[in-house]
């Protein structure tokens, strides 16, 4: 059983911990990875110079390019005979990032899993349906390992074959889920079709996570599914799900950081200077017990923001929903741009259903938007007036100028289990 005493601890308590972690790390990377001590030099940094926590804003960021950079091993701060388990991106933009976990490390994705599942509803004796795809991907075998650790029976379905999914969910009674939220919504949309009455179903509650998701989303899939949908949020570079998790009673009001493990911090995209407190801004990560593969202020790209919550349950600090990715921002005649924004827009309409996505092209000089949409059902995808209201309203509340395809219901493409790009850029 994971120990759920950390979640209670004081402001000082969490800060003399982070200190003393980050004093730790600093001098054994400075030891141990010769990147790091580079990095150090160049900038005049020695590791006597970090007294505490306070001091890590002298530290300097580091980047996706710098784990290219040193692909595959080379980040690593621990010999290969002690490395259990290694991840790995998909690398479609590139070489991917490959990510270590020793022993301890996988007891910390274990808790830090564990604690997530226990946040969004989860108990021990519950059967988890676990949808995220295993492999190097880290959701299923970190989903499947905090789960284990919390005393569930963990189904280990992973991603894809939609009808054996839908047979599982009735069959073995799981009653907690995990997935992306758009392949949650396929399920939703599929349990429809097949007329299964998703009220029967044991499920009571869905973790999603992987992609940005949005309040539509989860109405959703809430409504769809029958459930308590919550977020879950990680990277592989910070150690994989189970960074941050929504608790299933505070519903839209941020995700917890297990900030004894991952201390965040939210910067300036163009700038890189710490913000405070509530500001919207690139959210950063330093691992403060990872042994294998350690970071320092990692630039998650991540556009976010943090605050701590004096009436919420635990006492760690939560952050905001993801907007969207600071390389995803699209930015259109001068004007910033999340497909979140386009989706919280389109939930409006009763006419519309979710599923869209942004096709974005170049004529001339200029780039421009086409928002392909579905109708919802019984909605006539030809009907001219829903797609100049849903002009109207992007116009008035983003500001920018978009073209609307509407189409009919189940022509865009779906998840079959993994991520979902909602931006076609054909710029």
């Amino acid at each position: 059983m994971y120990n759920a005493a950390i979640e209670a601890a004081s402001l000082d308590e969490l800060r003399n911990l982070q200190s003393e972690r980050l004093r730790t790390l600093v001098k054994r990377l400075y030891k141990d990875v010769p990147f790091y001590k580079q990095q150090f030099d160049a900038n005049g940094i020695h590791p006597s110079d970090i007294k505490g926590i306070e001091d890590i804003h002298r530290l300097p960021f580091t980047k996706k390019n710098d784990l290219r950079d040193n692909y595959p091993f080379g980040m690593f701060a621990k010999p290969m005979d002690e490395v259990l388990r290694i991840h790995a991106s998909s690398g479609t933009t590139g070489k991917p990032t490959v990510v270590g976990y020793t022993q301890n490390d996988l007891d910390v994705f274990d808790e830090v899993v564990a604690r997530s599942l226990v946040c969004a509803g989860a108990r021990a004796g519950m059967k988890l349906h676990n949808a995220y795809g295993y492999g190097l991907f880290t959701g299923g075998l970190g989903m499947h390992g905090g789960a284990t650790k919390l005393g569930m029976a963990v189904i280990p379905v992973s991603g894809g074959m939609t009808e054996r999914q839908l047979t599982i969910l009735q069959d073995f009674k799981p009653e907690v889920m995990c997935c992306t939220p758009s392949y949650a919504q396929t399920l939703s949309e599929e349990c429809a079709k097949r007329g299964i009455d998703t009220e029967k179903l044991a499920v009571q509650y869905a973790i999603l996570g992987a992609e940005p998701w949005t309040e539509a989303i989860r109405e959703q899939v809430e409504a769809g599914l029958h459930v308590t949908a919550t977020n879950i949020y990680g990277l592989s570079e910070i150690i994989g799900p189970g960074v941050s998790q929504e608790d299933f009673e505070e519903k839209g009001t941020g995700s917890y950081v297990w900030e004894d493990h991952f201390f965040p911090e939210i910067v300036d995209k163009d700038t890189g200077e710490a913000l405070p407190y509530g500001e919207e801004g690139v959210l950063v990560f330093t691992t403060l017990t990872k042994e294998a593969l350690p970071l320092i202020r990692y630039w998650t790209n991540d556009i976010c923001s943090i605050q701590y919550d004096n009436n919420a349950k635990r006492s760690h600090i939560k952050m905001s929903s993801i907007k969207g990715r600071a390389d995803d921002m699209l930015i259109i005649r001068g004007v910033n741009l999340f497909h979140t924004q386009v989706e919280e827009v389109i939930h409006q309409f009763d006419f519309l259903s979710p599923n869209y996505r942004l096709i974005v092209e170049r004529a001339g000089t200029m780039d421009t938007v086409t928002v392909e949409v579905e109708t919802a059902k019984g909605a006539d995808y030809q009907n001219t007036v829903f797609g100049e209201k849903l002009k109207q309203k992007i116009k008035a509340t983003i500001g920018l100028s978009m073209a609307i395809d509407l189409k009919a219901p189940d022509s865009i493409p779906r998840s079959q289990g993994g991520k979902l790009s909602r931006i076609l850029d054909k710029r």
